[in-house]
């Protein structure tokens, strides 16, 4: 079975559970919803703009986004998951979200829109092997001056890299044995990205970068 389709496989069987399990990190010491805000904030949203998140899973940061561009904006959710999008669709269709739209893509197949107003992924991005040429598309389909957000996991450098089995259990049987918390798609953000900023969280288990086309 190919790295892909071990993706699907597990975020599948992860859907139902998929919310729950956000609402877990808490009692391991990650203030998940703070870093979901941050990752939103920093592409510096405004009324009408467009916005694509990779990875949007089940639609848990559309609310967040959707209070920033408003009914006039548009926002677009990328998934290789179809059990994930059907979840996405249930909560669009509760909200009565009409400027939502649901693309079912592999991240390194996806065409970006021309003229976007910000890209974002959380906990996404790093299961691709491929981020540096999906976000080098990104740059290309952003506006000047506009932003891609990043937040993922990450190998600890510091003391807490002795707690790397259990991030790897909690977060489930990825493919390539964990390989994804040692991709370092930060530094594709910084490659291609002339403004950028980078930071750490959860004992460096968990980055924020962002980037700004100028």
């Amino acid at each position: 079975m190919s790295v892909i389709n071990l993706i699907i496989d597990e975020y599948t069987k992860s859907a139902d559970n998929y919310d729950l399990a956000d609402k877990l990190y808490p009692s391991l010491g990650l203030n998940i919803e703070k870093y979901r805000d941050m990752t939103i904030n920093a592409l510096n949203l405004k009324q009408g703009d467009t916005v694509v998140e990779l990875g949007c899973g089940t639609g848990l940061n559309f609310k967040r986004v959707l209070e920033k561009i408003g009914p006039k904006g548009r926002l677009i959710g990328v998934d290789i998951t179809e059990k994930m999008l059907e979840k996405a669709k249930k909560r669009i269709h509760k909200y009565s979200w009409n400027n939502v739209e649901l693309i079912h893509s592999n991240f390194e197949e996806y065409k970006f829109p021309k003229d976007i107003d910000g890209i974002f992924a959380t906990i996404a991005l790093s299961h691709s092997s491929k981020h540096e040429q999906i976000v080098k598309r990104g740059y290309v389909a952003l506006k000047q001056g506009k932003t891609f957000s990043l937040m993922d996991f990450k190998k600890s450098d510091g003391v807490s890299r002795i707690f790397t089995p259990l991030l790897l259990f909690f977060t489930g049987p990825f493919p390539e044995n964990g390989k994804y918390i040692y991709r370092q798609a930060w530094k594709s953000i910084e490659k291609y990205f002339e403004k950028t900023t980078f930071q750490e969280g959860w004992g460096g288990f968990l980055y924020l970068s962002v980037g700004t086309k100028i």
